[in-house]
């Protein structure tokens, strides 16, 4: 690795490594996965919850259509939580609210028997704003973690600029790079749905682990930068 590779690494924030991304897309795809099989909504996927919301609303049967209002409700508050997370906690943001993240998935796992359909929904879609709010960058090009609409298409798009013969610098790694961001995504969507079905009571473990491994990055790079 050349002297302006190790600089360039060492530039990338702790919370947009790829390691990082590919962790938070699985977890992603998961949780949207397990709401969809546990509650019928999307935690993340505020846009289908949005048009169902009126489909079912035009067609009259108002009772379905609310059922799609309250995790775009939560979806607002997670983004509002995350915001003044960030604003008065600077550069902890992504670890704090990684933790609140794993904290809210923990008690909705524990109370999974008793916790009414209302209420897991409104905290994994609180969890999915945090996660969609604070964690935006990857090597500084922006993404999503919690839907892979805006991943595709700069996946596409890249791969087309270096097929046709342009080729600026970095554009096939880029490309790659949220390429392995949608797989990771419907990766996490596959074991969720398994993991769902099979173990219910479960199931919520194996997101919060893959949270816990990115908690603990954030927390390992940041103390090897005070170095």
């Amino acid at each position: 690795m050349s002297t302006l590779d190790i600089a360039a690494a060492s530039s990338i924030r702790r919370d947009e490594t790829v390691e990082i991304a590919l962790l938070l897309a699985f977890a992603g795809g998961y949780i949207d996965a397990y709401t969809w099989i546990i509650h019928g909504v999307m935690a993340n996927a505020q846009t289908a919850n949005l048009v169902l919301l009126w489909v079912y609303g035009m067609a009259g049967d108002w009772d379905k259509a609310l059922h799609f209002g309250p995790p775009i409700i939560a979806f607002a508050i997670g983004v509002v939580i995350a915001a003044w997370l960030r604003r008065v906690t600077g550069e902890r943001a992504a670890a704090i609210s990684t933790l609140i993240e794993i904290l809210l998935l923990i008690a909705i796992g524990i109370l999974h028997n008793r916790l009414p359909d209302l209420a897991g929904t409104l905290g994994i879609s609180c969890v999915a704003a945090m996660q969609a709010t604070v964690f935006t960058r990857v090597e500084g090009a922006v993404y999503s973690t919690v839907m892979i609409t805006g991943n595709m298409r700069q996946a596409i798009e890249g791969i087309f600029i270096a097929a046709s013969g342009g080729r600026p610098a970095g554009t096939l790694r880029r490309s790659g790079i949220f390429t392995a961001v949608c797989v990771a995504f419907g990766l996490g969507a596959a074991v969720g749905a398994f993991a769902t079905k099979s173990i219910p009571d479960l199931a919520l473990g194996i997101p919060v682990i893959a949270l816990l491994i990115v908690l603990l990055r954030c927390e390992v790079q940041r103390h090897e930068a005070s170095r």
